[in-house]
């Protein structure tokens, strides 16, 4: 089959380069002038299975609360005369149940264990290198009340097959004596061993140059306008090239991943996504003393902040803000980031002239990405993967092709357009990834 798929991200790129791999004609639209140039260029670097507790909980909708109007905080709310950031914000609300944030955290920990395992099946295969470090991600906590509730949480992660694992201070300080500086300050940990990090612009972008050479074509530079319909089957998209000339590409399957531009694309064809833009920042540093600088990836569940060695440079990256589409930066968010890296890690880095950037990530309420078929034949979705885009991508482009070939994924999860499976069955998997 032809396919057009919609967006060169991380999650695009691995979507096309498994369609291929299926034997697929593919066609890969993106706006910008190359693959990874937008959510997926600056991210924290962290393939994090043990991250895959919501941001939809009890816990954080309590510290929402306190944040409300506080330019640094960790996740900010800027109300807005918006009517999906509203809705957006009542499904939240509804996922902060109990019950609902387990079921979300085993269908989040399914697909990015899969996906994890299908990265490295990939990095075997290719030889694709980028920066990537195999060395575990260690969460620490500076606040005793975070430590002991976090535990509930890890130990839920643990019964659905992650070994996150709980450490006393000391330990953290063993795992990563970049962090002895702080010590006075951390209570203690989680340790998820089998976790790791990587850059992510560096992965896609060749990942990109090896679906280009095994016959996939990559039109750069061209904006999709619009999903052509002929009553309920997509045949195509209007879109403007390069040149700014307006064209129309036709194919026999569609598959849209534009992340938080996905929702206003389906929108005129009454698929409304609850989907909405969650500014997330990074800084990055280059690093002057090799060794007082962490090499552990390491997660900062104070102040949402994730850590990752890549290679030379330390990328520091998290915080969120529900802000509309804008990627303005905003310097107080920025100077908080810089401020919390330099007291944790004071001769580690050059602090004079940190690389700032601000992406887009496409939050859905629960966490949980739109994957699968929708109601117009040939319509596939693959976008919604908010924090998590590099640690589900592989995972989700995989699980795309598959479905677009007719064939069931490997993974137990609830795919759009699926009736739903058991509770019990989200997490198997049921054969490791070829």
């Amino acid at each position: 089959m032809k396919i057009l798929v919609l967006g060169a991200g991380v999650v695009g790129t691995a979507s096309a380069w498994y369609l291929r791999q299926a034997g697929h004609d593919v066609r890969v639209l993106e706006r910008q002038a190359g693959a990874a140039q937008e959510t997926s260029f600056g991210n924290g670097g962290q393939i994090s299975v043990s991250h895959a507790e919501p941001w939809a909980n009890p816990a954080t909708l309590r510290k929402v609360v306190r944040w409300l109007g506080k330019d640094d905080a960790p996740l900010l709310f800027r109300p807005r005369l918006d009517a999906l950031q509203w809705q957006w914000a009542l499904h939240y609300l509804r996922e902060c149940l109990p019950s609902r944030v387990a079921r979300n955290m085993r269908q989040i920990v399914a697909l990015a264990e899969y996906s994890r395992q299908s990265l490295q099946a990939l990095r075997r295969e290719t030889g694709i290198a980028y920066d990537h470090l195999e060395r575990g991600i260690l969460h620490f906590y500076t606040d005793q009340q975070e430590f002991d509730k976090s535990q509930a949480g890890a130990a839920l992660l643990r019964d659905l097959g992650c070994p996150r694992n709980t450490v006393s201070a000391d330990e953290v300080i063993r795992l990563e004596p970049a962090l002895a500086h702080a010590r006075r300050h951390i209570v203690g940990g989680d340790f998820t061993a089998s976790d790791e990090s990587g850059d992510v612009h560096l992965f896609t972008t060749a990942l990109a140059a090896r679906a280009a050479a095994a016959g996939v074509d990559f039109q750069y530079g061209t904006t999709v306008t619009r999903l052509l319909a002929d009553g309920e089957r997509i045949t195509g998209v209007e879109c403007i090239d390069v040149h700014g000339r307006h064209c129309l590409e036709y194919a026999d399957a569609v598959v849209v991943a534009m992340g938080s531009f996905s929702a206003p694309l389906l929108q005129p064809l009454g698929i409304r996504l609850m989907l909405y833009p969650g500014k997330g920042y990074s800084a990055t540093y280059p690093i002057l003393d090799p060794s007082a600088a962490p090499t552990v990836s390491l997660t900062d569940d104070g102040h949402k902040l994730v850590f990752s060695r890549l290679g030379e440079r330390l990328r520091v990256a998290g915080t969120c803000e529900l802000n509309g589409y804008t990627r303005e930066l905003n310097p107080v968010r920025c100077a908080a980031i810089t401020r919390r890296v330099q007291a944790l890690f004071p001769h580690a880095c050059d602090y004079s002239d940190p690389v700032y950037w601000a992406g887009l990530r496409p939050l859905t309420p629960s966490n949980v990405p739109y994957i699968g078929t929708t109601r117009y034949r040939q319509l596939f979705l693959n976008t919604g993967h908010g924090t998590l885009g590099w640690t589900m991508g592989c995972g989700a482009g995989r699980a795309i092709a598959d479905l677009v070939s007719g064939r069931q994924p490997e993974v137990d999860f609830a795919f759009c357009g699926e009736p739903p499976r058991q509770e019990t069955a989200l997490v198997q998997l049921r054969r490791a990834p070829r």
